[in-house]
């Protein structure tokens, strides 16, 4: 096969990764805590001909190669709900959760409580405070989350606050080590061990972090990715064009 359709090849190949990247962006554009991905692509060079016939400087052939998905770990929009279960961390911490899979951690702060009262995350998950999971009695009300994720609730009639746990809220120095476990939940893997809040790091009650996805980026790569694999289809359709009027003519028997 010529270098030209293998190149086009690959490069259709590296489009097709990204562009399912993008689809998954833009499909979690309304996922709370969502961080958004992109594709990271290199230049390969072949170190050498096939046949070994070919001597000159110009013997190296150069291919797309896909190199990686990275995470933007870049905070999104705080977004005012009222919900006094609902939590927004302004900084770089993580909530920690427990999950069948074991501790995790997330910014999507759309907490409730299950059918036992304890404080859960949108996909079930217990939200971990201190020490252990946090639990809500049948009669507390007037929920009260400090910016250092204290939570006081006041019990039936008692107008005193009684204190039900801190949020657990652990940082990393270096988040872009971790792995996506789920839409907005992430996984550390070995090696990488999670630390104290940043002293900048403060919970915003009643509020929501929205997903970092810039809808009108992922719309334009979108267009791009598209026209770019269109384009390239051009190209190996006029290759393959080109060989097949060559064959026609050397087979042609000489008049």
């Amino acid at each position: 096969m010529e270098n030209a359709l293998l190149v086009g090849l690959s490069r259709q190949m590296a489009l097709s990764h990204e562009l399912d990247v993008v689809a998954n962006n833009i499909a979690n554009i309304d996922t709370t805590g969502f961080k958004a991905d992109n594709a990271a692509f290199s230049e390969f060079l072949m170190p050498r001909a096939s046949d070994q016939r070919f001597t000159g400087s110009d013997r190296k052939v150069s291919y797309v190669q896909d190199r990686a998905t990275w995470i933007d770990f870049g905070p999104g929009a705080i977004e005012r709900t009222g919900d006094p279960l609902n939590v927004a961390l302004d900084g770089k911490g993580y909530l920690v959760v427990q999950t069948p899979r074991g501790q995790r951690y997330t910014r999507n702060g759309a907490l409730s409580t299950n059918a036992t009262g304890q404080l859960v995350t949108s996909e079930g998950y217990q939200v971990l405070g201190g020490s252990g999971p946090i639990t809500f009695q049948p009669t507390d009300h007037d929920i009260n989350i400090s910016p250092n994720g204290i939570i006081t609730v006041r019990e039936g009639s008692s107008t005193a606050d009684s204190q039900r746990g801190k949020l657990q809220i652990a940082s990393f120095d270096q988040p872009q080590l971790l792995q996506k476990d789920g839409g907005s939940t992430f996984l550390a893997p070995a090696g990488v061990n999670a630390g104290p809040p940043p002293p900048d790091t403060r919970v915003v009650q009643g509020a929501l972090e929205k997903s970092n996805v810039n809808a009108v980026a992922e719309m334009a790569r979108m267009i791009q990715i598209t026209r770019s694999y269109s384009d390239i289809a051009a190209i190996l359709q006029q290759q393959g064009d080109q060989r097949r009027n060559a064959l026609q003519q050397l087979s042609q028997q000489p008049t």
